[in-house]
């Protein structure tokens, strides 16, 4: 039986450090590899002085993925970092390379991009719930958080560790919940804002897209999801032009403020000539869970009016969901249960699978 990522970490969370804590929380293993049966990872602990009396650590950590069943070899190795020889730093943001047009992102097969004209609109939920979804149905799926002025996907995927980067350049993505995740926001302290001007942000993206090892964990990724910023600025140029876009997905609420915001992102699709694969209208009703009643709060039916008056698809609507929220800020996303707004996504999902080529 072949050994999933999340049942690795999950066995090291069970490892508890001097200090409080455990392998994972504590930000210890680096380059953690999974080959069918075949596990191997590194522990960094602080110094070599820690490194010493570490031994004990290391067997138990050792024992506990050697316990997953299916788990035939495991190899722990522990590491520190010397004045001789420290980690390779790695630096964020810069001006963009020069590049010959939109090219493929490596350990990608198609990159669909999730926008809005205007934030607040949910599109941030509906791209960590449409990864988990797709996922679901059997998918290699990747996530980039793309919004680097206000990232938000690492909380809604319950991520916190700072990715690896073994020589300085490459970066090793994140996993979470089956996803390979990556996200500015995991770079910096949850609370540092990000104050860049236009190149710098056009440079983190190039450097995200370019440099993460997309295919390290799953191989090849089938999608990648890019959960881009609101509106139509400086990022969603950068990806248009410098990366091969399957297509966009369009997120509006029925609001006539909204909707007049989503038209422009439409229009920059157009005008970028990157094929737009449907709309969805999220927070489109509200039902009561006391008396049942259906509220149409942000208006009602406006993005699929929108959808057929422009020929797209119009991909689904979406309730206003308290369970969905509570997911999102809980690190679990709904997408990843049972019930009627899993099956929602699910479906989501299926339409785009079925759009996709073989």
């Amino acid at each position: 039986m072949s050994l999933s990522h999340d049942e690795v970490t999950r066995a090291l969370t069970t490892i508890q450090v001097p200090g409080g804590g455990n392998l994972v929380s504590e930000d210890m293993i680096r380059a953690l590899i999974v080959d069918g049966d075949a596990v191997r990872f590194v522990i960094e602990v602080p110094s070599v002085e820690i490194a010493k009396v570490s031994e004990p650590l290391r067997a138990a950590s050792e024992a506990a993925v050697a316990a997953i069943p299916g788990a035939a070899r495991v190899q722990a190795v522990l590491t520190a970092p010397t004045a001789e020889k420290a980690p390779p730093s790695l630096k964020v943001g810069g001006h963009p390379k020069p590049q010959d047009g939109p090219m493929r992102i490596p350990g990608v097969k198609q990159v669909i991009a999730i926008a809005s004209g205007k934030g607040g609109v949910g599109k941030s939920t509906v791209s960590s719930n449409l990864a988990v979804a797709l996922m679901r149905q059997g998918k290699k799926v990747g996530l980039l958080d793309a919004d680097i002025h206000g990232p938000s996907q690492p909380r809604m995927m319950g991520a916190s560790q700072r990715p690896a980067s073994p020589d300085g350049k490459s970066i090793i993505p994140l996993r979470a919940h089956g996803i390979t995740l990556m996200s500015i926001g995991l770079m910096l302290a949850e609370d540092k804002a990000v104050i860049w001007r236009g190149p710098m942000l056009m440079g983190a993206l190039q450097q995200m897209m370019g440099q993460v090892q997309w295919d390290h964990h799953d191989g090849e990724l089938d999608f990648l999801i890019v959960d881009l910023p609101p509106g139509t600025g400086d990022v969603q140029l950068t990806l248009c032009t410098k990366a091969v876009v399957a297509g966009a997905i369009v997120v509006s609420t029925p609001q006539d403020v909204a909707l007049l915001d989503a038209r422009k992102a439409l229009d920059m699709f157009a005008t970028m000539k990157t094929p737009v694969l449907g709309l969805i209208e999220n927070m489109s009703m509200f039902h009561c869970p006391d008396c049942g009643h259906e509220a149409h709060i942000f208006g009602h039916g406006g993005v699929a009016q929108e959808a057929k008056r422009l020929g797209l698809p119009f991909l689904g609507a979406l309730p206003i969901d308290l369970e969905t929220r509570l997911a999102g800020d809980g690190g679990v996303p709904v997408a990843l249960g049972d019930g009627a707004m899993a099956n929602a996504f699910a479906d989501l999902a299926g339409k785009l699978v079925a759009m996709s080529p073989a």
